[in-house]
């Protein structure tokens, strides 16, 4: 089959690599070191929901669990291109903390729920948020079907700055796994939770 692949030019996708959201806590410090930026306390995880009972049912689930213990409380929220994000949003003194362990593994465990419920196909894209003195936001995104990170930088007007990315990109160095395909540094304007 790889015979066939190489023959008409495709190449196989990248297995997503959940637990390279682990990285995330150590890109952090880099990021404020290197760039001046400190994680928000806020992070998202966006999906297509998936009609019926079951689909609702775990969402619930998973929404009930992650604000049951003292983590951060999760909202859903839906964009105008008809995907469901659940935002999660660290307390203040977490955010004060600049740690963001915790946030990451919140949302891990969401993606991780979500996967193992069958519903992967569904998964777009997990956000942590990310702002400096100057009252600048950047998201590190980690794109689910690629197993990659690529930052965006969202400006007024449904613009991005793309210099911002380019610099934080640098300052991560090999910190994450960042998309080397920028024209897969997709715009997330309006995500909920950046």
């Amino acid at each position: 089959m790889s015979f066939l692949r190489a023959l008409l030019g495709r190449s196989k996708p990248a297995k997503p690599d959940l637990d390279a959201l682990f990285a995330l806590p150590s890109a952090a410090v880099t990021l404020r070191a290197g760039a001046g930026f400190a994680p928000t306390g806020t992070g998202s995880v966006a999906f297509r929901a998936a009609e019926g009972r079951a689909f609702a049912d775990l969402q619930r689930d998973i929404t009930d669990l992650l604000n049951a213990d003292d983590g951060p409380a999760v909202e859903p929220a839906a964009d105008e291109y008809g995907y469901t994000w659940l935002v999660l949003r660290a307390g203040p003194e977490a955010a004060a903390s600049a740690d963001i362990s915790g946030l990451v593994t919140d949302v891990h465990a969401v993606n991780t729920s979500l996967e193992s419920a069958g519903f992967g196909p569904s998964l777009l894209c997990s956000l942590v948020a990310f702002a400096d003195a100057a009252g600048r936001r950047v998201a590190l995104v980690y794109l689910y079907k690629r197993g990659t990170f690529y930052p965006f930088a969202p400006l007024p007007g449904q613009r991005r700055d793309n210099a911002l990315e380019l610099q934080v990109e640098a300052a991560l160095g090999a910190d994450l796994p960042v998309e080397k395909d920028k024209s897969r540094w997709f715009p997330v304007y309006g995500a909920p939770g950046l």
